[in-house]
Parts: structure tokens; sequence; C-alpha cells
């Protein structure tokens, strides 16, 4: 969608001759002698309407307003939050109406983060997803081409606001991706996808396959692999805005095109959500979209391991034992954690870049889903300074996520008498054990890891995704732009200890597995 910046007033607005009009109302407003003002005045008046957060009024034909159709819609103290819901509520009601642009005016000065999310709830209100649907088949919904932003003294918000549409043209790419079904989001189609990214300015990208992924010993990837038709792609994008020396950040995302749960089978009902699964990835092609609008100043590389996990004759059992491609031994309990072995041979990759951190994206675990629902993205980190800035973003960005402890202790399940390590622990504090599984990978550098499992997509009547964490990410990544692309002694990051073949170090384990459900 095509958005607009204006300095409107109300008197220009009701002048426009646009087919909808939202005004968004804050408590506290003084009408003024336009007919904007004076509906508002009225209906206020008459107990209609008020600036109450999400309280709507539509009206058609109004005296004196050029628009068709009029909404006022309250949003309270005017904050980011509340402007969301109450532009979210009012397209709803907007659902009908034969519109494809949209002015959308604010009827007092508004902040720069409420015009961003403004911009957000108009980008996800007006997304439909067509790809694999008949030409017109969606009849009832939003058909929004073209969002005018308006607000008295709007210019001060230009910053805010390009940075919000960068961000909505990469939820957009998110949510597509995710949404398409497996037959039609392959590893193939994936690595297609962000080959296309990098024809855009500052991109680039290399795919690896079979061959190539082999010769790097990245085993665990190869072993979930193993049991699909489809062929895995390794996926590296990068974006340089910054100096070629400094240091980028690294972005892992799961590519799970879809998960059976391998020999370790799910249950049918709800299967087909395991599309979602790749959404880790979606967000990283995502990211990388909105870098190329933003052109911030830093470098990013983005990592995507993309396979199928199925149950054919070939596919990894439980009992197997696999090496990783940093050395250490996995014994597979459960071939339904397969995001994990997936991830690890993608973190340990991610040390050649000798990163500046690396966040790893991934629909884990149900159990963060349980921890906290569908509000919050799980977040873990080894550094605090890195877990308070990815917390900033989020809030920031209206995409919040929660630091969920990495005690030693919880490793403790993960020990197995077959190998360096078992891919799951217990039922207990899954979402934990499984980052502490990632976290065995993830010891050259500054690392987090975001399990996205209950907010990267709805269920039910609004089955979808989300898009989410791209919002988080991207605000995050512009937060360090002119960050020391090294530690504060100046000295690139410390390389893992290696063992005489070269390999890093695993730790013996001596205590017996335990077995337990994942959703990786």
């Amino acid at each position: 969608m095509d958005f607009q910046l204006s300095s409107l007033r109300l008197a220009q607005a009701a002048a426009d001759k646009t087919p909808a009009l939202l005004v968004l109302v804050q408590q506290g407003f003084e009408p003024g002698g336009d007919a904007i003002s004076a509906l508002i005045g009225r209906a206020i008046d008459a107990g209609d309407f008020s600036a109450e957060a999400s309280k709507l009024l539509a009206s058609y034909g109004a005296v004196r307003i050029a628009a068709a159709r009029i909404v006022l819609a309250g949003i309270g103290d005017g904050s980011p939050p509340k402007v969301r819901k109450a532009v979210a509520a009012a397209l709803a009601a907007l659902k009908g109406a034969n519109a494809n642009t949209l002015t959308l005016c604010f009827a007092q000065a508004a902040a720069p983060a409420a015009i961003g999310a403004a911009v957000q709830a108009l980008a996800e209100g007006s997304y439909r997803y067509d790809t694999t649907k008949s030409p017109g088949e969606d009849k009832d919904g939003l058909k929004l081409k073209q969002a005018l932003i308006g607000a008295p003294e709007a210019e001060a918000a230009r910053a805010e606001f390009d940075r919000a549409v960068g961000i909505a043209t990469g939820v957009r790419m998110a949510r597509e991706w995710a949404n398409r079904p497996a037959n039609h989001a392959t590893p193939t189609l994936l690595a297609e996808a962000a080959q296309a990214l990098a024809k855009l300015p500052r991109l680039r990208c290399k795919v690896l396959g079979p061959k190539e992924v082999a010769e790097l010993g990245m085993g665990a990837f190869q072993a979930v692999a193993r049991g699909s038709a489809e062929e895995l792609r390794f996926i590296e994008l990068r974006y340089q805005g910054a100096a070629k020396g400094e240091a980028p950040v690294v972005l892992v995302g799961k590519g799970i095109t879809f998960d059976t749960g391998g020999i370790s089978l799910k249950p049918a009902p709800e299967m087909d959500e395991m599309k979602f699964d790749m959404s880790g990835a979606a967000s990283v092609l995502g990211v990388f979209r909105a870098l190329a609008e933003l052109k911030p100043a830093l470098n990013v590389v983005g990592l995507i391991p993309a396979c199928e996990n199925m149950p054919d004759g070939r596919a990894i059992k439980p009992g197997d034992v696999v090496t990783s491609m940093s050395g250490q031994t996995i014994e597979i309990l459960n071939t339904d954690a397969e995001g994990r072995l997936v991830l690890c041979d993608a973190l340990s990759y991610a040390e050649r870049f000798t990163p500046r951190a690396v966040i790893d994206i991934a629909t884990l675990t149900g159990a963060c889903v349980i921890a906290l629902g569908g509000v919050r993205s799980g977040m873990f980190a080894s550094d605090d300074a890195l877990a308070e800035a990815l917390h900033a973003a989020g809030e920031a960005a209206l995409d919040p996520c929660w630091r969920l402890p990495l005690d030693e202790d919880y490793a403790e399940g993960l020990k197995t008498n077959f190998a360096d390590v078992a891919n799951v622990a217990g039922r207990p504090a899954g979402a934990v054990t499984a980052a502490k599984f990632l976290q065995r990978f993830a010891k050259a550098y500054t690392w987090a890891h975001l399990d996205i499992a209950g907010t990267a997509w709805k269920g039910g009547t609004a089955k979808g995704a989300t898009g989410r964490p791209v919002g988080l990410l991207v605000h995050y990544l512009l937060g360090q732009m002119g960050a020391a692309a090294s530690s504060p002694d100046g000295e690139p990051p410390a390389k893992p200890s290696s063992g005489k073949d070269g390999k890093r170090k695993s730790t013996k384990v001596v205590k017996g597995a335990k077995g337990g459900k994942t959703r990786d």
C-alpha cells in the first residue's frame, strides 16, 4: 500500500474528496469552526460519541464534508497502543466500503510514535492474502491501495513515518511468505525469494544446496532434511550499509517450511498450521525488505536453514545420534524437536562473521505459548545489554517480548549417556531447555533467542501470519547504528575453545535422557 504524510488540519480534511475519511479524536478535544469539528461536537453533546479509546461513530454524506464516508474514532490519551486499536476497529467498520483510498486525520497534534502506530494499524488491517485464491474471491475485504496520513504539524514526524512505512513493507513480506501453503513455499522457493530480494540496493544473497551443506559438516541440519523429497537450502543474505569492516548483526531464522514432526508425528488436528513453522525465516526476509527501504548505516547478515521435516524411510529416528557443524554430537530423542537442530548449525556458521550480536528467531516451543500466550514473544539472552535493547525495541514497535531465564541448572535435563547433548529435556520449562540447547552453539558471541511460537500467527477465524517480530527487530537494528563494531577493549569477540581436531570442545554427560513433547 502507498502511504503519504501531510500536515492536514480538520478544515482541510473536510474538503478532501476521499472515498473514506477516518478522524482520530483524542481526549480534551476543543471544537473549531470547521464542519468536522461541528460534527464531533454535536456527537459528543448528544452522547453518541466520546474520545474514549476505540469508541466509533460512522456517518455517510455528512453536511459540508466532502468525503462520502466518515468514521470518528476515539483514541483516549493518544498513546500508540490506543491509536493502533482505534484504527483497527475503524477499519473493521469500513470493511464493506468500496474504497481503495483513505484519509486518516488526527483531530489534534499527534506524537510521532502515534503517527507510526496509525501507519502500522492501517497496513495490518488492509493486508489480504490472495496468492492462492481465485481473482475476486475476497469480495468483502477492505481494498485499500493508498492512504494519506494527516495531522497538524505532521512533518515533524517524518522520520517516524518513514520508519513505520519501511517496517510495514517488511511485515507484509513476512506475512505473505509465512501464509503461503507449504507447496507454495518450499525451501527452493524461499531461496528464490531471497535471491529476488538481493536485486534491491545494498543486498546480496548466497544459496547453498545439499552438497555445500555436507561439505560444511552441518550434520544436524542435514539430518532433519533427510526425510523429505524437497532439497534443503541454506540461505545467506547480506545488507551492507556501513563500512565493510564493521561487525554485522546476524539474524538466524528457522526455516522449516513444513513440520510433520517426523517419526515423532504430530497429531492431525491443526497440523496445517505447521506451514507457519518457517515464520522465523519469513521474519528475516521481512527485515531485509525493510532494510532495503530504510537504508540504515549498519551491516546485517541473515541466515536461513530451510527444509521440511517429513517421516519417510530415510528420516531420522528417535535414538539416532548426529554430529553438528560444531563437532558436538546430538542424540535425537524427539524428531519433532527439529527446529533447534537446524538452528544449531546455523549458529555455528554465524561465527565466521565475527558478529556484533546474533539473534535467532524461531517458532520453537509450545511451552512458550503456555508461558506467554500470543501477547509477548519469549526472549532469552546471554547479555543484559542485548536483552534490554531487544525489550525496549519491542515496546517501541508494539511488538513486545519478555525475557526468560537461562540458569545453567536448566541444562541438566539435556544430558545423555549416548552423545554430548540430547535434543530435548523433560516437559518442565520446555522453552528454557530449548534455549539452553541453542546456547551451547552460541558461546563465541553475544547471543539472543526469540521464541515466537505464540506470536508468529493467529488461529481460528483470524488464522494467518502476524509478521512478528519484524517490527521489534527493525527497531533494534536502527538503534544499533554507530555502535562499536568490536568489544569495549577494541578486540574482536573471542573465538571458541577448540580441541585437538580444531572443533569446539563439548562437555561429557552421564545422566539418562528425558523425553517430552515439543512444538519445534
